[in-house]
């Protein structure tokens, strides 16, 4: 006798709730996929904020700290300008003067006629010094960087730091030759001795600029280097840190003469730039894009403004998201020299 069974398989109504659990499964990893995607961007945005401002600091910070430092010159016997000397000027003659400035700022001031596409409201500041290291030794790559270069005598007879004239103390030159200065091993006859070291002088303007290049809205720390190729002189812009909104300093002055800041101000007369021993830098790093969902309306505080109050920089309701990055830097080798 034959049996006959029936085709064995899904209802309609069961392959359709089938299909809708699957639907919810596929929607719920989905949606789990795309939120922790979403997460890993953020955690990279703000990671690569925080870089930036963490090296935009540690640069700056390097940088001050080195300020004044001119190898074995003392700085202290040039008299100080009764005008501030042009950080642009590439004029040798004018630069001698120059380094009795280790530090030299302008407040929310974007007028220096080598520096373009600077933010609205943002200060900048000079620094001066040489290199730490001497140019022609093993680990140092300065002469093929290019100058300007500095020398400054050891020798004590008179036509070295004997001599009344302060500009055959130091020499600087857009090459690096032509030096006649000497180590603390000559005699009296002039030109004995071996050569005093040469090194690279440094002169380094810090700004905020609009865009890191052209058009692409990105705010970026750069720093304006005044170099020589051959005997060309030059100032070269250089990008730093990308995203890097705002710099705000604050200089300490020491006004006992005993290489302690007494008082802290925006603002410097053009004859106290030489007793500025600390710097108080203030950077407000941002996102170099914007984050879907976050809107951007707190106020940050980059210290004190001329008036002495908080000098409060608020958000304008945009997507980035922001950090304050803020140090308190000395000036070691302009304390140093103080009796």
């Amino acid at each position: 006798m034959q049996i006959f069974r029936r085709e064995q398989g899904f209802t309609l109504v069961e392959l359709m709730v089938a299909v809708a659990v699957g639907m919810l499964l596929l929607a719920g990893l989905s949606t789990l996929f795309s939120s922790n995607s979403s997460a890993q961007v953020e955690i990279e945005r703000a990671n690569r904020q925080v870089e930036n401002g963490r090296y935009a600091m540690q640069l700056m910070t390097g940088d001050l700290r080195n300020a004044g430092y001119y190898s074995e010159y003392d700085p202290i016997e040039l008299a100080a300008p009764t005008v501030l000397p042009d950080p642009c000027d590439v004029d040798l003659t004018n630069m001698r003067d120059a380094i009795a400035f280790a530090v030299q700022g302008y407040d929310n001031s974007n007028s220096l006629k080598c520096l373009s596409d600077v933010k609205a409201n943002t200060d900048v500041v000079v620094v001066r010094h040489t290199h730490t290291c001497v140019v022609g030794a093993a680990d140092c790559e300065d002469d093929s960087a290019g100058g300007p270069f500095f020398q400054a005598s050891q020798c004590s007879n008179d036509s070295e730091l004997g001599s009344n004239d302060k500009y055959n103390h130091y020499q600087i030159s857009a090459l690096n030759s032509g030096f006649t200065l000497h180590k603390f091993n000559c005699t009296t006859v002039k030109g004995s001795g071996s050569p005093a070291d040469v090194r690279r002088l440094l002169t380094h303007i810090y700004f905020i600029a609009n865009n890191s290049l052209a058009g692409d809205g990105i705010p970026t720390l750069k720093r304006a280097e005044v170099v020589s190729k051959g005997a060309v002189m030059s100032v070269q812009i250089v990008p730093l840190a990308e995203g890097i909104e705002n710099m705000q300093l604050e200089y300490g002055l020491d006004g006992s003469n005993d290489g302690v800041a007494d008082s802290f101000t925006t603002k410097v007369n053009d004859a106290e730039w030489g007793n500025v021993v600390s710097v108080k830098l203030h950077l407000l790093a941002r996102t170099l894009s914007p984050s879907m969902g976050h809107t951007d309306t707190k106020s940050y505080v980059l210290g004190s403004d001329e008036n002495g109050q908080q000098n409060v920089i608020k958000a304008t309701g945009d997507k980035y998201k922001r950090h304050v990055f803020t140090s308190l830097i000395g000036l070691p080798n302009v304390a140093g020299r103080k009796p």
